[in-house]
């Protein structure tokens, strides 16, 4: 009996991630990598990726944003005033109260931007957080946001329209400068997201950051927050700090002193003039899958939560 309820419980995963996850694309409309359905019940991403609902817990976030797990997280709404969450299927509009709040209040800064009606919004985090079927690493402690670099001008996308519509590249040069789909409106919006005292880390591709510097000509304090990054040209993460007063939650260290407009540029004179291999760089080590007792211990009970 106990071999059926194994058997049971597999194949029962195994339709959902079929239901779900296998139809998965990245925002630029190319599909995600498949998934060994071998590994689903065997890893952490198996069995948070199977949660179809947040546990019932007060909410909290555990452990860092690339090993943790997120209690009593709130679902973001898949339609609102001044935003739509995109890609249904993947049930990843989720996060920490904080960030659903942060999500709308910076959506309404968006909607007073010439030709935005509000974002559309990716990836958030699972309904319980932790490490994700597919994709992202981080995003795993309901504190990370991905927001599209489409101007979202129409708010009543079916869902059919939100699994095949895709975002916008805003780079060119392999990320060295930004193309002529990047509007001051960009700049507007990220550093909206970057002033807001929440906000931690803003990760966009270097041309766009260093393009930011150039045209800021008030504050620039919020610079500091917004980092150089590979890809983000679809979309910019943003990642919260940990709320005050939550425990077991690990912030991001705090970002290098001054706008970091030289790193940036730095970082376009690489892409621009790479710089020769070093031949004595250790080979990258494979990474290994990540299971349950890998994570915080809060995250067996965010689990087991009904």
């Amino acid at each position: 009996m106990v071999k059926i309820r194994r058997a049971l419980t597999l194949i029962s995963t195994l339709l959902l991630f079929a239901c779900t996850g296998g139809a998965d694309t990245n925002i630029d409309g190319t599909p995600l990598p498949d998934v060994d359905p071998a590994t689903l019940q065997a890893f952490a991403k198996g069995q948070f990726g199977g949660k179809r609902a947040a546990s019932r817990q007060d909410p909290g976030a555990f452990g860092s944003y690339a090993r943790g797990c997120v209690a009593g997280a709130e679902q973001l709404a898949e339609t609102g005033p001044t935003w739509q969450a995109m890609r249904l299927s993947r049930n990843r509009n989720w996060g920490h109260p904080e960030l659903v709040d942060f999500v709308q209040d910076l959506s309404r800064s968006a909607a007073a931007q010439p030709g935005w009606a509000g974002l559309y919004v990716g990836d958030m985090s699972q309904p319980r957080g932790g490490p994700m079927l597919t994709g992202h690493r981080s995003h795993q402690i309901g504190l990370d946001v991905d927001v599209w670099m489409l101007p979202a001008r129409n708010l009543t996308l079916s869902a059919a329209d939100r699994e095949n519509i895709s975002s916008i590249s805003t780079r060119r040069s392999s990320g060295a400068y930004v193309n002529s789909n990047w509007t001051r409106q960009h700049h507007e919006i990220i550093k909206a997201a970057a002033s807001d005292k929440r906000s931690a880390r803003i990760f966009v591709f270097p041309g766009a950051k260093v393009q930011m510097c150039k045209d800021e000509k008030g504050d620039r304090a919020w610079l500091r927050k917004v980092r150089p990054w590979w890809g983000h040209h679809y979309h910019f993460h943003v990642r919260l700090s940990c709320p005050p007063g939550t425990r077991g939650c690990v912030n991001q260290d705090a970002p290098p002193a001054g706008d970091g407009c030289a790193d940036a540029q730095q970082w376009v004179n690489n892409i621009l003039n790479p710089p020769p291999p070093n031949p004595n760089a250790p080979k990258p080590k494979p990474r290994r899958e990540l299971r349950v007792s890998d994570l915080p211990q809060q995250c067996a009970s965010v689990l087991a939560s009904q």
